[in-house]
């Protein structure tokens, strides 16, 4: 049954699978679209510096972070042995590391405050260190929603303008919709055993109340929230290019 599994992009558990559930593709995806949305609202779109962009946060975000998540309490329930975990996240969270500095040194310094800022995060957040003192939903949406945009448009453009601002808006508050969504599925697939009772409707019609009712309206909504981000995504990149 789809309850079963800790997240619906879950793979059956075992082998390469793991590595690719680990990934949370379609929650990676979605949040490496803010890198895109940023970088096309720039004055002038640097190809090249996009790509290196969306390389730093696909190692930080879609492994580091995500292996440590994984270390900190197993959520998915991955059979990764935990020393794989610890060198995924060390090398990736390393390499993403590299590349900001690299990228601080050949375009602008400034870019320092945003490296050192999403290292500090992606260890802080998912460990939840300091008593979880940076683990919410406001630093969710700010780490992984108006973060990443802001980092997009800044390292092509050099500077934060008022598009940028509103733009990273746009992703801090769809990012806190994300939270609450996911955290009612979460609940459902990794912390409850059963519901039970009956919805009993107006007009004399009733039906049985379990976890697929409960389950379905917040995945739908989050699987079109996250094709509609990375069309838009794509979409923004394709319209400044052309």
């Amino acid at each position: 049954m789809t309850e079963s599994r800790p997240a619906f992009y879950a793979l059956r558990s075992g082998g390469w699978r793991d590595y690719v559930t680990l990934l949370h593709p379609p929650y990676t995806l979605w949040h490496l679209s803010y890198v895109v949305v940023g970088a096309a609202l720039a004055p002038e779109v640097d190809v090249e510096r996009l790509l290196w962009t969306l390389l730093a946060f696909l190692l930080a975000l879609g492994i580091a972070a995500h292996a440590l998540d994984e270390l900190a309490g197993r959520p998915l329930g991955t059979a990764i042995p935990r020393r794989m975990l610890v060198a995924l996240a060390a090398l990736s969270l390393g390499g993403a590391v590299a590349i900001g500095l690299g990228a601080a040194t050949a375009w602008t310094l400034w870019l320092l405050p945003f490296v050192a800022f999403g290292a500090f995060i992606a260890i802080a957040y998912n460990l939840e260190l300091f008593g979880g003192a940076f683990h919410g939903d406001a630093w969710f949406a700010l780490a992984w929603g108006a973060f990443p945009l802001l980092t997009g448009y800044f390292a092509t453009a050099e500077r934060v303008g008022a598009e940028a601002l509103a733009a990273a808006a746009f992703a801090y508050f769809l990012s806190v919709a994300q939270r609450r969504l996911s955290t009612q599925v979460r609940t459902l697939r990794r912390r409850t055993r059963s519901v039970s009772g009956r919805i009993e409707y107006r007009d004399g019609r009733s039906a049985a109340l379990g976890i697929e009712i409960l389950l379905a309206p917040p995945e739908q909504a989050l699987r079109a929230l996250t094709a509609g981000v990375l069309a838009l995504a794509v979409a923004l990149l394709a319209f400044r290019l052309v």
